[in-house]
C-alpha cells in the first residue's frame, strides 16, 4: 500500500514539472454516497459533506491535471430484519458513518472553453468508521480495510474568476470488508456536488 501512495505522489510530481500554469484552490459540497456488493438489498445513501484543497496543473489549452486532498463523510443506511423460523421479529435501521481522507489525481480535457470532463484513480484513507442501531453506537474502524481504491468521473465548470461548479461519481474498486472469516465484498460508491474556488 505505501508503495502505491508514493506513486501516486510521484505521478503528480512528474506531471507538475511539464506545468505551463498552476492554479491552487478549495473546494466543498455535498456528498450522497451508498455501499454495493453482496448482503446489500436495502441499502440507502447517507447524506453528507466532503471539504479540501486542490491544485490545477495545465499541460496545454485542453489538457491538465488536478490533484486534490478531500475529507469525505461516506457510508451507507440499510433496513435489517431479524428472522427466526421464518418469521420477522425485529426490525431496525443501521447507519454506516464512514469518514476518509480522499487523494484524487484526475487528468482534465476542456470540451468548451471552461468546461471540462474528468477522470481519474483516487486513493482513500480511513479515518473513523462507526455503526448505529437501536440507539447503539459502536466502533466499526476495524472491520473495515484502511485503504480504499476508487475511480473517478466527472464534469466541471470554471469561471475566469476562478469560480468552479463541479458533479463527480467515485466508484470503489476495492472491498473494503475487513472481517476474518467473512467472504462478503462490498464497495463504496459516492455521487460529489461540489463548488470550489481557484485563486488567481
Amino acid at each position: 500500500m505505501k508503495k502505491i501512495s508514493i506513486l501516486f505522489v510521484l505521478l503528480a510530481i512528474g506531471f507538475t514539472a511539464h506545468a505551463q500554469k498552476i492554479s491552487f484552490g478549495f473546494k466543498g459540497g455535498l456528498n450522497s454516497s451508498w455501499v454495493t456488493g453482496d448482503e446489500s438489498d436495502g441499502v440507502t445513501p447517507r447524506i453528507g459533506v466532503h471539504l479540501g484543497v486542490m491544485s490545477e496543473f495545465s499541460l496545454s489549452e485542453k489538457f491538465s491535471l488536478q490533484p486534490e486532498l478531500v475529507y469525505s463523510q461516506q457510508g451507507a443506511q440499510q433496513d435489517v430484519a431479524f428472522i427466526s423460523q421464518g418469521m420477522t421479529i425485529a426490525e431496525t435501521e443501521l447507519k454506516a458513518r464512514h469518514n476518509y481522507l480522499n487523494l484524487p489525481i484526475l487528468a482534465k480535457y476542456y470540451v468548451a472553453k471552461n468546461f471540462s470532463i474528468e477522470a481519474g484513480p483516487q486513493i482513500g484513507f480511513l479515518l473513523s468508521a462507526e455503526q448505529e442501531g437501536n440507539g447503539v453506537e459502536v466502533d466499526a474502524k476495524s472491520a473495515l480495510k484502511n485503504i480504499d481504491f476508487a475511480a473517478s468521473l466527472g464534469v466541471s465548470y470554471k469561471f475566469d474568476s476562478g469560480l468552479n461548479f463541479s458533479a463527480r461519481y467515485n466508484a470503489g474498486l476495492s472491498n473494503v470488508n475487513d472481517i476474518d472469516g467473512v467472504d462478503d465484498k462490498n464497495y463504496n460508491g459516492v455521487l460529489q456536488i461540489s463548488i470550489g474556488y481557484f485563486l488567481k
